[in-house]
Order: structure tokens, then sequence, then C-alpha cells
């Protein structure tokens, strides 16, 4: 699979709450560090957990607007029905994720899913 198509199954997948199929797209060692985080997610374990709790609260849809491949990369310009919209950057290696990098606002993604806002927002 190109780096394109690659992303284009992980929307795929993203969009039907697959998560077993999601971790699947990345390499065992693999990294997804999203800037609303505290710190990267490292292995498929990590990024698995990550999964089940984002999918867990939220109903999550990804509809890409760009996406762009540049040799082993690929950057996917995102939004969802509510709003909310973001960029990912994909390095792939042997056909799978190696390291993905994910930016929006999760200030908006709480509002716009209804969830409560955490503390550490509001002080």
């Amino acid at each position: 699979m190109t780096p394109k198509e690659l992303v284009l199954e992980w929307i795929k997948r993203f969009n039907c709450a697959d998560i077993s199929g999601l971790v699947a797209l990345y390499a065992e060692n693999a990294i997804n560090d999203q800037v609303v985080f505290e710190k990267p997610m490292q292995g498929r374990q990590a990024i698995e957990q990550m999964f089940l709790i984002e999918f867990g609260r939220a109903q999550m849809t990804c509809i890409a607007e760009h996406i762009f491949e540049i040799q082993d990369h690929a950057i996917l310009q995102w939004r969802d029905p509510n709003g909310l919209r973001g960029c990912g950057f994909f390095h792939i290696q042997n056909g799978l994720i190696q390291h993905q990098k994910g930016y929006f606002d999760q200030l908006s993604f709480f509002r716009l899913q209804g969830l409560d806002i955490p503390e550490q927002y509001l002080s």
C-alpha cells in the first residue's frame, strides 16, 4: 500500500470504530503522538488503549479534506461532522504506520461532543 492508500484504509477503519483493525495498521513499536496528550503513545498496546478510551467516550468520524503523499509520508487534513478540524502526519515504513503526529483542538472536541471539560482547562 502507498502511504495515501494506507491513510484511506486508516480512515475507513477509524470511521467503523474498528480498534483492532486500526491497531493492525501500526508497526509493533509505532509512536502515536497527539499534541493534546502529555506524552506520545509508544507501541501497539498503548495505541490500542488510547483508541479504546477515545472511542469509549465519543462518537468520532474522520472526513478527509485533503491527503498529500510525499515519499514515505502522508499528510491528512480532516474534519468531522460537528465542525472540528485537524491535521495528521503519518510516516509509513514497510506498509505500516511507524509514526503519527496529530493536531486538533481538544477543548473544541470536548465541547462539540458534549463532554465535561477537565478542570485543567478551566484553571
